[in-house]
């Protein structure tokens, strides 16, 4: 009998102006088609890892990239970073296309708020054009005024603010510690080591008193002299016989010459040809303030012109609803000199730009913010200003959660600014969860149901309202279903644990406190200092109160030189009330959404340990017992486990020149990474590169019976990560994944003691059905008695919870403030909150 279920994709009309997808494979796409109209706002949905990207990314921008390269000279091909070509059969009407998408691309440490929004270019004009000159300063060119050229740049420090160097502390970390103990760590640690606290001993340097007892002027010649002394050395010898050696002329084993601690560490970086040498010279270096611009990047004359009072360096520290607001009475100035002609237009232009971004709610951000420190949400909203400013007509834009890192409120200001898009005659391809980005949308595109291999399929493509009537779909329900008010007897807190002074960011001075053995969270408008609070400062001042080490900050793009002296938050844990701050507490554990590895090689299988359990069971069968292999046999990152052709990857890269690379199954493993003696052994007839194959779901099917293989896969299937296969590369997953992959991780664990679990917007591209699966783990987290404090935006995991500190009132200095703290019912109603309102929407 023929399946009389009725298509969702042809119930709704076709569209007369559609871009006309055929066959679409990408991922885990199963062969899709589909129309979607152009100008309109088209909205993907689907649970996290359905296959939305694929299609608006992986397909639709794919495509458009490369036909536009199509297009341009086959050099100039090689200067793009190009997509791999989608795995599509057709693709008709599709418009040029721009990708607004999360990754911050190949942005380094002069990329800033002004260089990707072009304010500084326009800035650089005013000041040249129309700044204030000192009557010995003849006409500056805008080039003058930018740090990345060489007539703007400091001659200094080349433009970046900072000079690397050494100090005392890099290069003696331990002061307790006398020279023939290795104090100075800089030196090497072999025999030139030796010979330099030798050449100490000849000039009468005691060598045996801790280096913190030594006289300041013998510490700082060590350290910083230029001075190269050549003296004759008397290797075993204490100062008092080598001062007799001497005396006597006695003949010494050699002469040695003499080099400062940071002569040889800014020598060895610089020059030497061993890349473990000059990494090991780097450890011991920082980058401080230059001591000629003080931090402000420019040459000596750019910084003598000041517009307002202020030179550039001064404008563009800061924020752009302050710059808008200076601004102003150049635009409005009736002047008809060629200065003021020039401030009034530059002025007018800037302030319209500049408007563009304070509607988007990025009124906080200064020009001269590093792109680096950007939220992936801030960057995205930037460019997206951008966008708007530039007024193209007929383009399709592609977004990637647009609404990422946005609090309610401000999520208004987005919908306003994506329909002035399409007012402008442009089509909108927008990724999305939140739910009221998903009712603004003109047609819906529902991608499920479920992740991975079973998703791929499309549930719905037409106008939101037929979404209603589709079962299989895992956003109907949250679309059109009016939210349930959340009744929950908030739990009572087993101690508080009070930050006093915290000082960071847009804090100064702030005292907070968390109750403890409870799920707190941090909200207000985006900027208001939420992650400053709970991903920066709550973490650094615990971790030093715990004696806790925390992972290094990883920086997402390229670096120039030594990173900068690290700073640190401020503030101080204060003991006494409640269970005595952090008395109850024994560890702390910060899960965020940061990659569980950057390269192909890190997967699921060995970040949560699974993996060495499997390469155990099957070093433990009887064929790997005959031959000897042992576990790290059956790792892909051993030579004598993993192919030779391909070394573990599993593929090849093929270079096409003029064409994007494209990767291969190697040809001696076909993708398996392993040598055929190695696949050969099984475990109930899979192979471990079978094993890598299969997803979470198929693994517990495998491993049912082997208890701690069963609690690990158990635990991330109740994370809704069954889809996931083992050995899929760290790589391919999204931020959302390799968060739960962190959070199911940690609770496979049997942690004993208290402790304190940390989390910065987790349910950031999470689908609403994925964040009532996060939600759950947290709670089961605190059931267990530990604390769990998260920064977020989602409403329904606020009122879920049993505390809200409430930040504000604004962003930026406008925030960093407490302006409610309670259960969440309290907070509801709290008359100064911009999050009342939203808030009570879902607490009834």
């Amino acid at each position: 009998m023929p399946d009389m279920t009725p298509d969702p994709t042809r119930d709704a009309p076709p569209p007369t102006d559609a871009v006309r997808v055929r066959g679409a494979r990408e991922h885990n796409l199963r062969d899709v088609s589909l129309d979607l109209p152009r100008d309109r706002l088209v909205v993907f949905t689907g649970v996290s890892g359905s296959g939305k990207s694929s299609l608006a990314f992986g397909t639709l921008y794919a495509e458009a990239q490369r036909r536009y390269l199509e297009s341009v000279s086959p050099y100039a091909r090689r200067l793009f970073q190009q997509m791999p070509v989608p795995d599509v059969d057709s693709i008709d009407g599709l418009p040029p296309a721009v990708a607004l998408q999360q990754q911050r691309g190949g942005s380094t440490s002069r990329s800033s708020v002004g260089s990707i929004t072009t304010l500084s270019n326009l800035l650089r004009m005013l000041y040249s054009r129309a700044g204030t000159y000192p009557p010995d300063l003849a006409l500056l060119e805008a080039e003058c005024f930018s740090p990345n050229t060489p007539m703007g740049a400091c001659p200094r420090c080349h433009g970046l603010g900072r000079i690397h160097d050494v100090t005392e502390r890099t290069l003696v970390p331990d002061d307790s510690l006398s020279i023939r103990d290795r104090a100075v760590a800089a030196w090497p640690t072999a025999w030139q080591g030796q010979n330099l606290r030798d050449i100490l001993i000849t000039l009468g340097i005691d060598v045996d008193c801790p280096w913190r007892d030594l006289p300041r002027d013998t510490r700082d010649w060590i350290l910083f002299t230029d001075e190269t002394p050549t003296v004759p050395v008397y290797p075993g010898l204490d100062r008092d016989a080598v001062r007799r050696a001497i005396a006597r002329n006695i003949e010494p084993s050699y002469n040695g010459t003499f080099t400062g601690a940071r002569r040889y560490v800014t020598q060895t970086f610089a020059k030497s040809q061993s890349a473990a040498m000059r990494k090991r010279a780097e450890s011991f270096m920082v980058a401080t303030d230059c001591p000629s611009c003080h931090g402000q990047r420019l040459n000596p004359d750019a910084l003598r012109v000041t517009f307002a009072g202020l030179n550039i360096a001064q404008l563009a520290a800061l924020p752009l609803a302050r710059i808008a607001d200076l601004l102003v009475p150049a635009s409005v100035a009736t002047g008809i000199g060629a200065t003021d002609i020039a401030a009034r237009r530059i002025a007018a232009d800037l302030i319209g730009r500049i408007g563009v971004l304070l509607d988007l709610g990025l009124g906080y951000l200064q020009l001269d913010r590093g792109v680096q420190t950007l939220s992936p949400g801030e960057y995205q909203r930037l460019r997206l200003g951008t966008q708007i400013r530039s007024s193209l007509f007929g383009v399709a834009y592609v977004l990637d959660e647009p609404s990422s890192g946005l609090h309610p409120a401000d999520t208004q200001a987005l919908l306003a600014a994506l329909d002035g898009l399409r007012g402008a005659g442009n089509s909108l391809f927008v990724v999305e969860h939140n739910l009221d980005v998903v009712r603004r949308a003109d047609w819906i595109v529902d991608v499920g149901p479920d992740a991975g291999e079973r998703g791929g399929e499309i549930l719905y493509s037409g106008p939101p309202d037929g979404l209603r009537d589709v079962a299989r779909s895992r956003t109907g329900p949250y679309l059109f279903a009016p939210p349930a008010p959340i009744a929950r007897t908030p739990r009572e807190p087993a101690g508080w644990l009070l930050l006093a002074d915290v000082t960071w960011n847009n804090l100064a001075g702030l005292e907070v406190a968390f109750p403890l053995g409870a799920f707190t969270t941090v909200t207000g408008i985006s900027g208001s200092g939420k992650s400053s609070l709970v991903g920066q400062a709550l973490v650094g001042i615990v971790a030093r109160a715990l004696g806790q080490a925390l992972p290094a900050e990883t920086p997402d793009g390229a670096q120039d030189g030594p990173a900068p002296a690290p700073r640190e938050p401020q503030g101080r844990v204060v003991n006494g009330l409640g269970a005595g701050g952090l008395a109850g507490v024994r560890r702390l554990v910060v899960i965020d959404q940061k990659p569980i590895g950057r390269t192909p090689r890190s997967n699921l299988a060995t970040y949560t340990g699974l993996f060495d359990t499997v390469r155990k069971l099957f070093a433990d069968t009887d064929l790997a017992r005959s031959r000897r292999y042992d576990a790290g046999r059956f790792s892909f990152n051993l030579p004598k486990g993993r192919c030779p052709t391909c070394e573990g990857e599993g593929s090849v890269m093929v270079e096409l020149l003029f064409l994007p690379s494209v990767y291969a199954p190697c040809p001696t493993c076909h993708g398996a990474r392993y040598r055929p003696e190695v696949l050969e052994v099984t475990y109930r007839g899979h192979s471990i590169a079978d094993i890598l194959g299969l997803n979470v779901d198929g693994a517990y099917a495998l491993f049912a019976d082997h208890p701690a293989l069963e609690v690990s896969l158990e635990t991330l299937r109740r994370g809704g990560l069954g889809y996931l296969r083992l050995g899929q590369p760290a790589t391919e997953l999204s931020g959302g994944e390799a968060q739960r992959i962190k959070l199911a991780t940690e609770l496979q664990k049997q942690r004993r003691g208290h402790t304190l679990y940390v989390l910065d917007e987790p349910t950031t591209g999470l689908h609403p059905s994925d964040v009532d699966r996060l939600m759950a783990h947290l709670d089961s987290l605190v059931a267990a008695g530990h604390t769990v404090i998260v920064a977020e935006h989602d409403m329904r995991v606020a009122a879920a919870g049993d505390w809200i500190i409430d930040l504000g009132p604004g962003a930026g200095d406008a925030g960093g403030r407490i302006v409610a703290a309670g259960r969440p019912t309290d907070i509801a109603q709290a008359p100064d909150s911009r999050t009342a309102p939203f808030l009570r929407r879902v607490t009834g």
